[in-house]
């Protein structure tokens, strides 16, 4: 299984998301070919209804501390409630990487 698709199982097993986008962001550094060490999530749940931003970012990490302390080396988190998203509509656009090589 995929890095990719085991923080997609993970996540939906621990947040039911209403949406969850986990976008493999690997090529924009300093990576090998067919990396997953750089992912951006996008992830809507009602579990973080009433919680701040810093504790919305310390449960996903919490989720995900495995993949953080082994393979992943970079999360890009953008956590949202149902009512946020449905104003905002969109996460930023990831910028991109000083060091990273064209390919």
């Amino acid at each position: 299984m995929s890095i990719q698709q085991l923080i997609v199982d993970k996540l939906t097993a621990a947040l039911s998301p209403c949406e969850l986008e986990v976008v493999n962001e690997s090529h924009m550094h300093r990576s090998t070919p067919g990396a997953e060490s750089h992912f951006k999530v996008i992830i809507v749940s009602s579990h973080f209804e009433g919680e701040r931003l810093l504790g919305r970012h310390r449960r996903v990490n919490a989720i995900l501390a495995d993949e953080l302390a082994s393979s992943v080396h970079a999360l890009a988190l953008h956590t949202y409630t149902p009512s946020e998203w449905q104003q905002k509509g969109q996460a930023p656009r990831t910028p991109s990487c000083v060091g990273a090589t064209s390919r």
